[in-house]
Order: C-alpha cells, then structure tokens, then sequence
C-alpha cells in the first residue's frame, strides 16, 4: 500500500517509459542505428523493462484496470522477458552456430499482433494520444511478425523502427502527463479527449 490513504498509488507512468524504451531501442536495432553486437544488452534492458512492467500490471490489475493491467502484464512476459532472454540467447547462438529455427518467433510474434490488433478498439477510451500509440504498435508488429516468417524482407525492418520510434515518443509524453499532472494537481502537460468521447457528443450535437 502507498500509504497515503488513498490505497496504491498509480503505476502507468513507470510502465510507459519502459514501453518508450523497448520502442527507442528497437528503433536502433532495426533502422541499423546500433550494430548487431549490441543485442546481448538490448537482452538485458529489456530484462529491466520486465520487472518494471509486471509490477505495474499486477497493480492496475489490483485497481480494476482491466486494459492496463492485461496489456502491461502480456507485454512484460513476452515483449520484455521472453523478448531480452531471446536476444542474448540468439547472440550466443550465432557466436557457437548452434542451428535455430527462427520462424517459431514469427508465430509468437502472428498472436501477440493479432491480440495487440484486437484489443486496440479498448484504447479508444483511452486518450487519443494513448490511441495513436497503440496504432504505432499495431503498424510496427506485423512487419516484425511477417519479416521473421519470411513473408517480408529484412528491408521492411525500417518501417517498424520508425512506428515504434513514434509510440515511444508518444509513450514518454503520456508518461510525463500522468505523473506531473498528478504531483501538480493540474494540467502541466495537456492530454487530448478520447475519440470514442468525440464521437459520443458530435452524436448528441447531431441529434439535439
């Protein structure tokens, strides 16, 4: 508990700037910013981006955030967890010429992009900012997924790197809105209505 008496306080933020990270540093990795060599400590922050993210999970999931808390809990295992232990074994690989099929990854990466897909109409109650940065992940995924099934070429890799450069930049604004807004108790960084609030009352404005 924070105590504060107001129960847990709210974790998002410290999850957002994981998530900008992961974005900022595969951005590197795929434009060719960085060189190969440097997979084994991508491995590693993206071990620290899972310890991050699992706790804020846990936490939204124990506040009733149904979205944030599944979403951080789904990324932090498979983006952050699987994804670090997956670079730093896949370097060691390449070092020894152990024979690896890396289509597997494609097929993890098909369900965690269809899921990501699905579950983007929920962020249209979020801010439209937060929902742009889901649409960069939604354009960045499939290109990583089809490139590691071989159904796109590695070129493609650029094109990922620049929709996740723009959800990583979205995330560390959201980021800094949630937590100085809060210490200030006022709007410091502005954040847009969500679409779906848009929507609603153009609809009413129509039928009034």
């Amino acid at each position: 508990m924070s105590g504060n008496g107001h129960g847990w306080a709210n974790p998002t933020p410290a999850g957002l700037v994981a998530l900008a990270m992961a974005c900022f540093t595969f951005f590197a990795l795929l434009s060719g910013a960085v060189k190969p060599t440097a997979i084994p400590l991508l491995g590693i922050w993206l071990i620290g981006g899972f310890v991050v993210q699992v706790i804020v999970g846990v936490v939204e999931l124990r506040e009733g955030n149904s979205t944030g808390g599944n979403v951080f809990v789904f990324f932090s295992a498979f983006f952050m967890l699987v994804g670090g232990l997956e670079f730093i074994f896949k370097y060691f690989a390449m070092l020894n010429k152990w024979p690896l099929d890396p289509t597997i990854d494609g097929w993890a990466w098909l369900t965690l992009t269809i899921a990501v897909w699905l579950w983007t109409a929920a962020y249209f109650r979020a801010t439209s900012i937060m929902t742009l940065l889901v649409f960069g992940l939604d354009i960045a995924l499939p290109i990583i997924t089809f490139t590691d099934l071989g159904l796109l070429a590695a070129s493609w890799h650029v094109y990922a790197a620049y929709a996740l450069l723009f959800s990583g930049c979205l995330a560390l604004y959201v980021a800094s809105a949630g937590l100085v807004n809060t210490a200030f108790n006022r709007t410091v960084f502005p954040l847009t209505k969500p679409w779906s609030e848009t929507r609603e009352q153009s609809t009413e404005k129509i039928a009034g």
